[in-house]
């Protein structure tokens, strides 16, 4: 298997979004492992820390289309599908698409949506399709939702139920930039006048190509059964109500086998499984008392504690 593609696709995007983001490079890769494992993004983080800004810089840098919803309470369905309006020229009904007719859609604050509002989202978000009044569109691909919340703020929100949040392939977080860093922010020119100059680094059906070969990067049995012995030490524990679904399972087995092919290798080790684990795994996970530890520091305790393979002589 040729893994040279993965780490191209990666170095130009990782280099046509750091003219605009900055330190975000980690963030980054992830999202392109979202983008080839065809999954979504749920990202926690107070506002102001470059969400927006790095989903434009992304959706531009892979030549798709890009919209932002802010969820609000007041939001409807229909808002978020489109209707079918009665075309008076016409003389007929027309469809009118929503905002989730595009390819990258940033939903800013989507629990201050209703439950409703924020179902919505699970068939084009699972199925890549939408359907209204009967009437089934198929989304254009690629097609990836990334979802905001913010952490520090709860009053007039409604939580995402667990079935929902296990819908999103990984959960992550962006925080602040370092002091050097910040400082270069402020005396550059405007991130929009950067974003305007950015041009799509990713050739036509380049995406497809590597969507169809990742599932070749090679997984060892010692590999497995250590993803394995992570999931169900999660369903086993006491400290939570809910642990790891086989959904989630599958995520980690996708996840750890495109970040070793974007790193170059056409194999899976122990530090992939493990890289990958921390955003994968903690927002699948149902704490029974939260205020003692939080479902990062609970998988970062259990990556400390499985056993991992080592390797045969």
């Amino acid at each position: 298997m040729q893994t040279q593609p993965f780490v191209s696709l990666k170095e130009r995007i990782l280099e046509n979004c750091g003219r605009v983001i900055v330190g975000k490079e980690e963030a980054i890769e992830q999202i392109v492992v979202c983008l080839i494992a065809s999954g979504h993004i749920l990202l926690e983080d107070v506002p102001g820390t470059g969400k927006t800004m790095l989903l434009r810089a992304f959706a531009k840098s892979i030549g798709g289309g890009f919209r932002r919803i802010q969820f609000t309470p007041d939001l409807m369905p229909s808002d978020l599908t489109g209707i079918n309006f009665f075309n008076q020229k016409k003389g007929e009904f027309e469809f009118r698409p929503g905002p989730l007719f595009s390819q990258i859609i940033l939903a800013d604050e989507i629990n201050r949506a209703t439950p409703r509002s924020q179902a919505a989202l699970l068939e084009a978000m699972e199925e890549k399709q939408i359907t209204v009044d009967g009437v089934t569109y198929t989304m254009k691909r690629p097609y990836m939702v990334m979802a905001s919340q913010n952490p520090l703020e709860s009053y007039g929100t409604f939580p995402l139920p667990e079935a929902q949040l296990d819908r999103f392939f990984m959960r992550l977080k962006l925080g602040y930039m370092t002091r050097a860093q910040e400082i270069g922010v402020l005396r550059r020119p405007d991130s929009q006048t950067l974003l305007k100059e950015l041009k799509p680094v990713i050739r036509e059906g380049e995406l497809k190509a590597l969507e169809e070969s990742y599932s070749q990067v090679r997984v060892s049995d010692d590999i497995a059964g250590y993803m394995m012995d992570l999931i169900e030490a999660t369903r086993r524990s006491e400290l939570l109500l809910t642990g790891v679904s086989t959904r989630g399972s599958l995520a980690l087995y996708r996840a750890s086998q495109i970040y070793a092919a974007l790193q170059g290798r056409d194999y899976v080790i122990p530090e992939d499984v493990k890289r990958e684990a921390v955003w994968v795994l903690p927002h699948r996970l149902t704490l029974v008392n939260q205020s003692h530890l939080d479902a990062v520091r609970f998988v970062q305790n259990l990556l400390d504690e499985v056993p991992v393979p080592l390797e045969k002589l």
